[in-house]
């Protein structure tokens, strides 16, 4: 190994702007790799290169096991009396080393090595990457239909990274194509390896369905939320058709259904615009159950309710002129109540032979 392979390490590294250690261990990687070729079995090699003057040295070595647990891989493995014979006062889990001829990585560099180097700096740059888009830290994005699957999932240019948005995280009747911008909320970001240990790019999944992404959207539309003086508790979709959110005032002069309105409707009215004319009920937080389920079901009126602590469940009771609002249709109106809430609610009317017609909607 000569001066120039560190002039190249340095080249990559300011070219893919990632650390030149990555790069040195990733070579270091490589070359094991190369080196393990000329045993039979599944030996374990360790290289070492000088990082001032380029020189490499390299190793085979055997991981120091219990006695008891025997030789589970005879090749990369020592049992810890055998261990002690050649090198005193060794412990468990410590390496026995054994120099052994270094790869020449000059011209004759085998192809499949420099392959796997290249790997493992691409491997890098997507981290660098995935880090330097996680430090953004946000939960909307903004990005650009690179394209749609066969499935209907659209692919997401978020600046130099990519994600997915499934057709099921669409709001439904929805449809995009190639070169629409759109915003979405980042419900999941997975990082994972394949068998052989090579980084796979980051997985993120996009949402627009999801009760966060109503949130954030008011968020990124009402200033006293991110002034903290206004907080979103809880919300509830039914995407594209209604939504439940609920909001408190930690500033008794802030009107918090006001302030989520907005003059003449216009916050709201740009919340619903990117919601496909999603409608949203704006419902006043009470720490008080009942008062907040009382609010979630309007606008029907209630007559009286039965709490139940140990089930979480309450007995909601209206008359016959306000149960089809409560139950809303196909039951809208409780289902998104009591997932607002968090409560199990059951309606009920009283009939004029004072018995109980019940619905039980969860």
């Amino acid at each position: 190994m000569s001066r120039e392979i560190l002039y190249l390490i340095n080249a990559l590294a300011r070219e893919k702007n990632i650390d030149e250690e990555v790069i040195f261990k990733s070579l270091e990687h490589a070359l094991a790799q190369a080196t393990k070729k000329r045993y039979k079995g599944e030996v374990d090699i360790r290289v070492s290169i000088d990082r001032e003057k380029g020189f490499s040295e390299s190793f085979r070595r055997w991981h120091v096991v219990p006695n008891d647990a025997g030789l589970q891989l005879p090749d990369q493995e020592v049992l810890h009396f055998e261990a002690l014979e050649r090198i005193p006062n060794i412990e468990i889990n410590d390496y026995i080393e054994e120099p052994i001829e270094s790869v020449d990585i000059g011209r004759r560099f085998a192809q499949d090595t420099k392959q796997l180097v290249l790997q493992c700096i691409r491997d890098a740059e997507r981290k660098k990457i995935l880090s330097d888009f996680l430090k953004q830290n946000d939960s909307l994005v903004v990005g650009t239909v690179k394209r749609i699957e066969y499935n209907g999932d659209a692919i997401v240019e978020l600046g130099r990274i990519e994600a997915r948005l499934p057709r099921n995280k669409m709001i439904p009747k929805e449809n995009f194509r190639i070169g629409d911008r759109l915003r979405a909320y980042i419900q999941q970001i997975e990082c994972n390896y394949n068998n052989n240990k090579i980084y796979k790019k980051p997985y993120i999944i996009l949402s627009r369905v999801s009760p966060e992404f109503i949130i954030n959207l008011f968020r990124l539309e009402v200033p006293e939320i991110e002034q903290g003086s206004l907080e979103i508790k809880s919300a509830a979709r039914d995407p594209g058709i209604r939504s439940k959110i609920a909001v408190y005032s930690l500033n008794k002069h802030i009107d918090p259904i006001g302030a989520c309105v907005g003059i003449r409707g216009s916050r709201v009215q740009a919340v619903i615009g990117e919601l496909r004319g999603e409608r949203i009920d704006i419902i006043l937080w009470s720490k008080d159950p009942k008062k907040f389920v009382i609010s979630a079901l309007s606008p029907a009126n209630i007559l009286s309710m039965i709490v139940n602590e140990q089930k979480h469940m309450m007995d909601v009771i209206v008359n016959e002129e306000n149960l089809a609002i409560a139950i809303g249709r196909n039951g809208q109106n409780v289902r998104l109540a009591s997932n607002l809430t968090g409560w199990k609610i059951n309606i009920s009317t009283n009939q004029s032979n004072q018995k109980f017609y019940k619905r039980i909607y969860y």
